[in-house]
This record gives structure tokens, sequence and C-alpha cells, in this order.
């Protein structure tokens, strides 16, 4: 019996070419965030702020009585839930983060989904077959509400000649 011979598909990024200005990707699935995620990132990260580790303190302050989700915690997930889709494997590097916003805090227990837009690229003029890619990433919670948005640029591969599509 002869053995079966499979096509293979290996999980990536896109490539420079395969990116498109105007595009939505949504990320899935969600990431829901816990306590213990608020607690480790924001010690191992030297972050002493009592909105995010103390809860008789946090619960007697207006206007939310509850601990926050640690923003830089909530940011990093949000890129983070875009990597497989759209960059693993093919980014070069982050190059800058800007009109990072957090129009609503998350909690522990919340749900968050991340999408993302492209709204620029271009080819680099100092590296070969590399671009550049602008993202406008959109965190949002399971209510839908917006809790985090960030403009990420990055340095992306082109397809290489031997990738296949």
């Amino acid at each position: 019996m002869k053995p079966l011979e499979y096509r293979e598909v290996e999980q990536r990024g896109l490539w420079f070419e395969e990116f498109q200005t105007g595009v939505r990707y949504l990320h899935r699935p969600g990431r829901t965030i816990t306590e213990a995620d608020n607690v480790l990132f924001t010690t191992l990260t030297m972050n002493t702020q009592a909105l995010h580790l103390d809860a008789a303190f946090s619960d007697a302050l207006p206007p939310f009585h509850q601990r926050l989700v640690n923003s830089m915690f909530t940011l990093s997930t949000l890129v983070g839930l875009s990597v497989a889709q759209l960059t693993q494997g093919t980014i070069v590097a982050n190059l800058g983060f800007s009109e990072i916003a957090f129009p609503k805090p998350l909690f522990h227990g919340d749900t968050l989904y991340a999408e993302t837009v492209v709204t620029d690229k271009r080819v680099s003029k100092s590296r070969p077959g590399e671009g550049i890619v602008t993202f406008e990433h959109t965190g949002r919670n399971q209510h839908g509400d917006v809790v985090a948005t960030a403009t990420r640029k990055t340095l992306v591969r082109m397809r290489p000649p031997e990738a296949t599509t």
C-alpha cells in the first residue's frame, strides 16, 4: 500500500506583499484575563501601583471599586493576539508605537478581543527585501467596549523567492 502524500501548510504571518490597506483582521480566540495574569505581569514589571495589586485599596475607590488590569498587560496582550495571524515568522522588528489609548478599563474576568486594520505599507528604502507596515490595533471587551487602541509600525519581510503560497 502506497503511503499518502500530504500538502503541508505551516502557520505563519503574512509576507509584506500579502498585506492590503483597509483590511480588518479579527483575531480569535480572545483572551480572558485572570487575577493571576494581572498580578504576575504587574509584579514582574516592578509596577507597585495599588490599583493593580491591593483589593482593599481599589475596592474603596470610585468609580470602579475593583482592581484594574495593568494597561501595559492589556497593550501587550492586544498585540500578542495579532501575532499568529499577521506577523508570526515574517516580522523583522517593531519600529514603534503611537497613539496608545485606554478608553475603558479591563477587569479580572474580562475577555479581550483584538482586531487590526492595516492602514499603510511601503517598501523599505534602506532594507532590501523588507517593507514597513502600519497597523491600528483595537481591543474590545466581551461587551464590545473599546478598552485599548494603538498604532504600530513594523518591519516585515517580503516573500522570499523560495516561499510558496
